[in-house]
């Protein structure tokens, strides 16, 4: 059983689902390759139907749900230099199998259906003592904008949840907390003129600049004045300016301008304090911009918003981990997972998954053959205490 996560995984990344594109062809697939082995499933689509979650669960209806859970979605490979074909599984002789998504995180996915058949062998023998289920997500990489509506059917529908084990690449080490993210997006608009009559102009380029500097000085200050947590590699909240567009012509003032900032918080920070501070500092440079040009406007829209994520202390999920990786607690990272989503929801969560997070992303994404190995392995182990009796060692 174990060489067919590699089969899996190559099947897996045959799929694009670049954030772009549908994922509802891997979709699809996955429903059928459950259904062989007697698995309903239970989809969550998108608004226009082009993209979907997907749950399964392997069980007793009555008992309790670990989740195991993956996103379907993957960043473009545009501009990226890649030396073999991204959506193809390819085995280079090193050790490792390149693709787009092998790593983030298709290989945790091939691992959890590799391990299909032996679960639905247990379960119906009657030696699950908890309920195994799958979860796979559309749109993660945009904004976890996808795994709301699976947690949402899921709760409507009183599913028993136990906990959840989020499959991003960690190198097999468990993250119990994570940095929050929230994008937002600034339109500045002032006044066109004619580059001789600059006074005649409001220059939104110029007033964005500021608007800019101003979040650069925020940033500034909460890394030397605010609170620092040594968890993390990063240890304090971040802002930056990630994007920005203005501007007609050289001998144009511009009208408009356009950027968008981050911001990455620590658990139990709040990054509306930040928002704030920006509006307040908008404020005051629209009164002096409309001194010039009435119709001046400065709009802040937030985009994109993932919480931060802390693992429950003495949940279940947690135990597991703990006891299978024989570690205490966990590391703290700057990156964000669905983790806070499901946190936020009140399922406890771990993120514990095969591959490096300096891998994904990137041109040829890889993932190494021991990093899969070692995921089957833990999944096993897993399995082997899920299927212990209740109120037993």
């Amino acid at each position: 059983m174990s060489s067919s996560y590699l089969s899996l995984l190559q099947t897996l990344v045959g799929f694009d689902t670049t954030s772009r594109h549908s994922n509802l062809a891997l979709i699809s697939w996955v429903e059928q390759y459950l259904q062989a082995y007697g698995l309903s499933s239970q989809l969550t689509l998108n608004d226009d139907g082009s993209k979907a979650n997907l749950f399964a669960r392997i069980g007793a209806a009555d008992l309790p749900v670990l989740l195991l859970s993956g996103h379907t979605d993957v960043v473009p490979v545009d501009g990226q230099a890649w030396t073999s074909p991204p959506f193809t599984l390819t085995d280079k002789g090193d050790g490792r199998w390149y693709g787009r998504g092998a790593c983030d995180m298709k290989g945790f996915i091939a691992c959890v259906l590799a391990h299909v058949p032996e679960w639905v062998r247990l379960a119906a023998e009657g030696s699950l003592q908890q309920g195994i289920g799958i979860a796979l997500s559309y749109d993660e990489e945009v904004g976890c904008l996808g795994v709301p509506r699976l947690i949402d059917a899921l709760l409507q529908e009183q599913v028993p949840l136990a906990g959840c084990i989020i499959g991003e690449p960690t190198s097999m080490r468990p993250v119990v907390a994570h940095k929050g993210i929230a994008h937002y997006h600034c339109h500045v608009q002032g006044r066109a003129a004619h580059s001789s009559l600059t006074p005649q102009g409001v220059n939104a380029i110029e007033y964005a600049a500021r608007l800019i500097t101003h979040v650069r000085r925020l940033a500034d200050t909460e890394a030397s004045f605010g609170h620092h947590q040594p968890l993390y590699d990063v240890p304090f909240t971040t802002l930056q300016t990630g994007t920005i567009s203005g501007g007609t012509a050289n001998n144009i003032v511009p009208k408009d301008c356009e950027f968008t900032f981050e911001c990455r918080w620590l658990p139990g920070d709040d990054p509306q304090r930040f928002v704030d501070s920006v509006r307040d500092y908008a404020d005051n440079l629209l009164l002096e911009m409309r001194q010039v040009a009435p119709e001046a406007e400065i709009s802040i829209e937030p985009r994109v918003y993932c919480p931060a994520f802390e693992a429950t202390p003495q949940s279940e999920v947690l135990h597991y981990v703990e006891k299978l990786c024989a570690c205490q607690g966990g590391d703290g990272v700057a990156y964000t997972t669905e983790a806070g989503v499901f946190h936020a929801a009140g399922i406890p969560c771990v993120v514990l998954g095969p591959g490096s997070i300096e891998q994904a992303h990137r041109p040829d994404e890889f993932i190494e053959e021991s990093q899969l190995a070692a995921c089957f392995d833990w999944l096993a182990r897993l399995t082997a205490e899920l299927c212990r009796v209740q109120g037993g060692d």
